[in-house]
């Protein structure tokens, strides 16, 4: 071999290579795109990131450098292969001067070989980063964009785990891909260039008296299709089983994050036997799955096995006869060997990554369940909402359960600025849910409704959401913290929590160190530092005494005597603090009255 000649010869090979290699995949990508569902799911997913238009030339040109890098991979072990040659025929003949040069050769093929490996894991490792950060933001804005990770909860099958979706599955995705996408080129393309060394040392084999040309190829080929068509059809279950061990064990870290976050509660009822039954049942199907992985991998990594170790000494048998008879020398023999071998792993990528496949298709399976989900979830009905400067007024509002059931029907009633309006009725009439009509979170309901816009707008729950961080961003939340010290210790005066002054940059999960009723005068202090134009309390004061309720809603109404606001509560002491009472009742049916007369 010439070895002199070997690198403008190799760049010729490289630039082919490429140019071919990116034909081939793009007529081949579009042919699985319009052809399978998980190509389609592929594309789905993929197409925002390699979309110029979107995400502009970068990921494609670093797509590209990764092909060439890969490819070149493909051309070393070529070359190595014929140094197996040039060296082991080196020995045989005993030429010192022969050997001697091939190990300078060895040398500079080892130096590209190390610098092209770690070249490539850096450019894989940046790609992916760039991916991930960028299928992280897609699907975080369609999560949190018209609100769908609440709306997706109405969902007949809303999607399961979305954090772990978001989370785990996204970095599976990304890193497949790659590896698959690469895997599967430069087998095809190792297996074509190592077919052509093969057909150059193989000569005739003869098989029950019948002599074939270049039968070493043909009976490559067959050993290696034949396995990789077994080993299909034993790992084929694998693909469930993998989407299986993703659901149960998300299912089951859900059910642990529920046990801490209510533990409280749970204590109280003294509920651990019930939880426990709860968790070791879904462990269970943790465990069942995982032994279903176990036996059938087992069946599947044994066959590997036996196929692998059955291929070391597959080439010396085909070759042995015309090595003795000396048609061919040592070096042929040993370059043999060596080509089967990688033509041998080339062809079984397929059968040994099938696995790896399966994960594949079960995170492909998650996130486009997860973007149908959320795109179910933004088809759902809302009220009709119409920005306006000031008061509420619902005109023909009905609402509906999930089911269809009427909870509410034709409301219409209309509040003035410093007008205040008190929802009551019994347990599941549907005061909640009123609310949550108002704001434009039910999806069950139809109506027209004229507030304003968002931002002007505070409902505060029973139970106010305190997000992690320091007691200031809590008492800010949903605005910025601002750095105004004194205004937040007089707003935490006022609202009887003065000795949480100091605390106030102290970060902490103040959800869990504040007691309900200090949670619910931390959210009236939210609405006099936010000052909405309306304000909606859902038993906002229900762990409060009445002297506290009383002394808080004068506080409300005199510091915000222009808000218009809607509380739903059971209390009668409520009564002296609004102009209008709304009854709900059974059936839809409900009463509205006048408490000013």
């Amino acid at each position: 071999m010439n070895w002199s000649q070997e690198l403008l010869q190799s760049a010729i090979w490289l630039s082919e290579a490429t140019a071919i290699t990116l034909v081939v995949s793009l007529l081949l990508g579009v042919v699985l795109v319009r052809t399978t569902m998980w190509g389609r799911q592929f594309w789905r997913l993929a197409a925002p990131f390699f979309t110029p238009r979107i995400s502009g030339w970068k990921p494609l040109l670093s797509l590209g450098a990764i092909l060439l890098i890969t490819l070149a991979g493909v051309r070393v072990n070529v070359l190595f292969s014929r140094w197996y040659n040039d060296m082991y025929s080196a020995l045989q003949q005993l030429n010192v001067k022969l050997f001697w040069a091939s190990m300078l050769i060895f040398g500079v093929l080892a130096a590209v070989h190390v610098g092209r490996s770690l070249l490539e894991y850096y450019l894989r490792q940046v790609f992916a980063i760039h991916w991930r950060e960028s299928l992280n933001e897609y699907f975080l804005g369609k999560w949190l964009d018209k609100q769908g990770y609440y709306r997706s909860q109405h969902l007949a099958k809303p999607a399961d785990n979305p954090d772990q979706r978001i989370q785990q599955d996204i970095s599976s995705f990304v890193g497949s891909s790659l590896s698959l996408a690469m895997g599967v080129i430069d087998a095809l393309v190792s297996t074509f260039e190592f077919t052509l060394i093969l057909w150059g040392l193989s000569g005739v084999f003869a098989l029950f008296g019948v002599e074939i040309p270049r039968g070493l190829v043909f009976m490559v080929y067959i050993y290696v299709i034949v396995a990789t068509v077994l080993a299909f059809r034993i790992g084929k279950p694998l693909i469930r089983l993998n989407f299986l061990n993703e659901k149960f064990g998300a299912d089951y870290r859900y059910a642990l994050v529920r046990l801490r976050e209510y533990g409280e509660n749970i204590a109280f009822y003294r509920g651990e036997k019930v939880e426990g039954t709860t968790l070791r049942l879904r462990f269970r199907q943790v465990i069942g799955n995982a032994w279903d992985i176990v036996h059938r991998t087992l069946k599947l990594s044994g066959f590997n096995l036996i196929v692998s170790q059955t291929g070391v000494i597959f080439p010396f048998i085909l070759q042995a006869p015309r090595f003795f008879s000396k048609q061919i020398t040592l070096g042929d023999m040993v370059q043999t060997s060596q080509a089967f071998g990688q033509l041998q792993s080339n062809l079984s990528f397929f059968r040994s990554a099938y696995d790896e496949f399966a994960g594949f298709k079960a995170v492909l399976d998650r996130l486009t369940g997860f973007i149908d989900a959320i795109h179910s979830a933004d088809q759902l009905p809302t009220p009709e909402l119409t920005p306006q400067n000031e008061g509420l007024s619902v005109r023909q509002l009905s609402l509906r359960t999930p089911d269809g059931q009427t909870l509410l029907s034709q409301l219409s009633f209309s509040l003035s600025a410093g007008q205040a309006l008190l929802i009551r009725g019994p347990s599941g009439s549907g005061k909640t849910t009123l609310l949550r009509a108002i704001a434009g979170l039910w999806p069950h309901c139809d109506g027209h409704i004229q507030r304003p816009p968002q931002s002007e707008v505070l409902f505060l729950s029973q139970r106010p959401y305190l997000p992690l961080g320091s007691l200031r961003a809590a008492l800010h939340y949903p605005h910025p913290a601002s750095a105004n010290n004194e205004r937040a210790a007089e707003v935490l005066r006022s609202v009887q929590l003065g000795h949480l002054i100091d605390k106030l940059d102290e970060e902490a999960d103040w959800g869990r160190i504040l007691s309900l009723g200090e949670q619910q005068r931390l959210g009236f202090g939210r609405l006099l530092l936010a000052a909405p134009k309306v304000i909606f309390l859902d038993e906002a004061t229900s762990a409060m005494d009445e002297g506290l309720e009383e002394a808080l809603y004068r506080l409300l109404r005199t510091s915000l005597p222009h808000a218009t606001l809607v509380s739903v509560g059971h209390r009668s002491t409520l009564l002296i603090h609004h102009q209008f009472a709304l009854t709900l009742r059974s059936g839809g049916e409900w009463k509205l009255e006048s408490l000013s007369e």
